[in-house]
């Protein structure tokens, strides 16, 4: 992926990693759109950085999704990158029946948001110069933390859903790179991380992501130092250690 003169959709855009990440491209020379489903967080971003575009959109209803399409494809027709970053990330416990709907919006949210995502928006950027598709899983998508069941799996998939996408647009020589985020627990409202000592600072993950971008503009995924115990602990033999040691977090 180039580092400048792309024309970015974001979607989770209005908080955390995904407002993060726009500010960041956007001062780095790209056209950037940020989209979610809170209109006034999306009027502030709007009015704090002038020339940000801003679009509502909430990834569980199929028809925001189609409305956004013609939006973008109408507004800016150079989009090439597809930034699928929403997403929510809550407690469940799977002996308490309460906790079935909690599985399902992370499935509605998080699995089937990007896969109409990427849908939707494919054939918009089939043939741009530059195209990517750019999708934030996390380290929990390698070993699992315990009490957040649902969003785990829902990672999981999208990194297999990453691998396929790549191979399937690699095959068809659409020219549209996919490339998969793979954050450690980043200080974000997600999961009430914003005060964890715990978590990585935002500023810090932004910075060393951007970075192996930079260096590594090819790569496949981007996973910073402090999500690698996690990301490759099935291959290096640590991944009980690992599992025992989120199961008594």
């Amino acid at each position: 992926m180039k580092m400048t003169g792309n024309t970015i959709l974001i979607t989770g855009g209005t908080s955390g990693i995904g407002l993060g990440l726009a500010l960041r491209l956007f001062e780095a020379g790209n056209k950037v759109v940020v989209a979610g489903r809170r209109t006034e967080l999306l009027g502030e971003i709007m009015a704090e950085h002038p020339g940000i575009d801003a679009l509502a959109l909430d990834v569980a209803d199929p028809d925001s999704i189609a409305r956004a399409r013609e939006t973008v494809a109408a507004s800016h027709p150079g989009l090439n990158v597809l930034v699928n970053n929403a997403g929510i990330m809550l407690r469940e416990n799977l002996l308490d029946p309460a906790g079935l709907p909690v599985a399902e919006d992370h499935i509605m949210i998080n699995l089937l948001g990007t896969i109409r995502m990427t849908y939707a928006f494919l054939p918009l950027l089939v043939g741009k110069g530059d195209a990517v598709v750019m999708n934030v899983t996390s380290a929990l998508a390698f070993v699992p933390f315990p009490v957040t069941p649902t969003y785990n799996a829902t990672k999981s998939a999208l990194h297999s859903f990453s691998e396929s996408l790549r191979i399937q647009l690699a095959g068809a020589e659409a020219g549209v790179q996919v490339i998969e985020v793979v954050p450690p627990g980043v200080r974000t409202t997600l999961l009430g991380q914003q005060d964890d000592d715990h978590a990585m600072p935002l500023d810090d993950f932004l910075t060393e992501t951007l970075d192996l971008l930079r260096e590594k503009p090819d790569a496949k995924e981007l996973v910073v130092e402090r999500a690698r115990f996690i990301r490759d602990a099935e291959a290096n033999g640590s991944y009980d250690n690992v599992l025992a040691m989120l199961s008594s977090i």
